[in-house]
């Protein structure tokens, strides 16, 4: 077992996924829902996609923190990753979770341009058209509804997956995952 300390690149994997599950859910609760009390509905839509514009560089600083960390963190564990039953599973299943929030992050950034290219619409807001919204607009406002959505609830997973991570890094848990390991390989030998 190693006792190399991986703090740097630890921070950067867990803080960068906070601040994308926070920032997503901040931006659907308090964004989004804000937009809805502007008082002028052609400015609702607008003012939205303006707040999430400006929190992008942010967003994309912390998925790019989490994502060289968690390559730094994977590096680093690779041993453990191979030899340690659950830690494999673990993994792809977060890996898996990342790449879909990468996606609906990225989809979200795609609707929004263009519900901010359209300028001032009559919107009940950020995510909410009314009959009066243009059609294409309505359509990546509905989309967007579930994405602020789907979102924090992927990157949340990822932060669970990654505290069961933290747990499996226990001495106890890693000899019990090595000895798991060891006792699978052993039948799957005697079959």
């Amino acid at each position: 077992m190693s006792s190399n300390r991986n703090t740097v690149i630890r921070a950067m994997h867990d803080v960068g996924a906070a601040a994308w599950f926070g920032g997503s859910l901040m931006g659907a609760v308090a964004v989004n829902g804000a937009s809805q009390d502007i008082s002028d509905t052609a400015d609702r839509a607008r003012v939205a996609a303006a707040g999430w514009a400006r929190w992008s560089p942010v967003a994309a600083a912390a998925i790019g923190a989490h994502l060289v960390g968690g390559a730094g963190l994977l590096l680093a564990n690779r041993d453990r990753v191979r030899r340690q039953s659950g830690v494999t599973a673990n993994t792809m299943a977060k890996t898996l979770l990342t790449a879909a929030a990468l996606a609906t992050t990225a989809y979200s950034g795609v609707l929004g341009a263009k519900v901010a290219a359209a300028g001032q619409v009559e919107s009940a807001g950020g995510t909410k058209p009314t009959s009066d919204t243009p059609s294409e607009v309505a359509k990546s406002q509905q989309q967007l509804r579930f994405l602020q959505w789907a979102t924090p609830a992927l990157t949340g997973a990822v932060i669970v997956l990654g505290a069961q991570q933290g747990e499996q890094e226990r001495p106890v848990e890693r000899l019990r995952g090595a000895g798991r390991k060891l006792a699978r390989k052993g039948q799957d030998v005697l079959h």
